[in-house]
């Protein structure tokens, strides 16, 4: 059987250490030609090394230049942006996992698809800001965005080769972060370190945020709508502390499919990356004897403000959902840098969402001057908030 050749986005993030750990689990199934980092060199130098990868994207154009004269003779070093996307246009790829940090990676995954080229998409962000022309895009090069999130990952997993007029609704689990279980915290006086304890995920910073907020289940509800074509009212969430059920879908005749398995991202990376296929990459088992019982409850929009400015984003459409990105970043960073309360990240997206002007159908260039705008409005906000917390 054909190795595929993968390129990783976002390669030293924890997607993208997944990614190299299901690769080098499966030699014989997967070939890992490309890698790309934001900043971080020597270690991004380490995984071609050890994968024996030729070709390395650094997006800091600053460093990669500085870079340069040190990488291995062997190594064909892209640099900036452009080179990132430069990467994610290999001809040679069958796949491009994109894992990088928010917007950077909207161009890449565009490069990517117009090559004609599979992606196993794990950044919400490119759907939420501009999910019509990023699937468009898919549709006209006949190439497949594959998804990487283990709650799309197993909506996937249970819609294969079942009509789209079967479908009653999407229903995606939501851990409930380290704050779901805890009715009396004070969201004002919450740390950095709380927020970032999720108590069954290893994530980056920016996603355990997004978890303790709940910011990451409306991100997923737009993710949802592009990916299967559902519309926004058929599309729930339920929370699940356990995250052993990934999602489920409701067929008409009241049936109920749900795709489990451990709370381990490697499930869903390994299903996008061997796709149509199913492979034995060592993953650990459920043991269903000792697993216990499993929970579920609505969420609360009152404490999670988040999820409720996400869904009204995502009818509002245009470029609603690319400002609740941009800002909702922007307030998440200023929060770990102890500007903002952890309550002032929905403050914020709030603020910032009253002051925009929808555009309905924007272009590419739209949407990236919505993202600039977005950003320094939240900003903005932000140093006021952190004026007003100094004086």
């Amino acid at each position: 059987m054909k190795k595929k050749k993968i390129v990783v986005l976002g390669s030293t993030g924890s997607i993208g250490e997944n990614a190299l750990r299901v690769a080098a689990a499966l030699p014989s199934r997967l070939k890992v030609i490309g890698l790309a980092s934001n900043t971080s060199v020597s270690r991004t130098l380490e995984q071609a090394a050890e994968f024996q990868v030729k070709h390395v994207a650094i997006a800091d154009s600053v460093i990669a230049a500085a870079t340069r004269q040190s990488s291995p003779r062997n190594i064909r070093l892209y640099s900036g942006d452009s080179g990132v996307e430069e990467l994610a246009a290999l001809p040679e790829a069958d796949i491009v996992l994109c894992a990088m940090v928010g917007m950077a990676g909207l161009k890449p995954v565009l490069a990517a698809l117009r090559q004609g080229t599979d992606v196993a998409i794990a950044t919400k962000e490119v759907l939420v800001a501009a999910g019509g022309m990023v699937m468009e895009c898919a549709r006209k090069n006949n190439a497949r965005l594959l998804p990487v999130d283990s709650e799309h990952s197993a909506i996937f997993q249970c819609l294969e080769g079942k009509p789209a007029a079967s479908i009653r609704r999407l229903i995606l689990t939501a851990s409930g972060g380290p704050f779901g279980a805890n009715r009396t915290i004070d969201f004002d006086k919450v740390t950095a370190a709380q927020a970032l304890k999720h108590p069954r995920w290893n994530m980056g910073p920016k996603v355990s945020i997004d978890s303790a907020t709940l910011m990451n289940k409306g991100l997923e509800i737009m993710e949802a709508h592009w990916l299967f074509n559902i519309p926004y009212d058929r599309i729930d969430v339920v929370i699940h502390p356990e995250s052993i059920i990934h999602s489920m879908v409701e067929f008409v005749d009241g049936s109920v499919l749900a795709q489990l398995s451990p709370p381990d991202m490697r499930f869903a990376i390994q299903h996008a990356l061997t796709w149509p296929d199913r492979e034995d990459g060592g993953l650990p088992r459920l043991d269903f004897a000792t697993l216990g019982a499993l929970h579920f409850e609505t969420p609360d929009l009152t404490r999670f403000p988040c999820l409720g400015l996400a869904r009204k984003a995502a009818i509002t459409g245009g470029t609603m959902p690319c400002v609740l990105n941009a800002s909702n970043e922007i307030a998440v960073q200023a929060f770990l840098d102890n500007q903002i309360p952890f309550s002032g990240i929905w403050h914020t997206v709030e603020a910032v969402m009253a002051r925009h002007t929808v555009i309905a159908k924007p272009t590419l260039e739209q949407i990236n001057t919505t993202d600039h705008w977005s950003r320094q409005e939240a900003q903005r906000i932000c140093l006021v908030a952190v004026k007003h917390k100094k004086a």
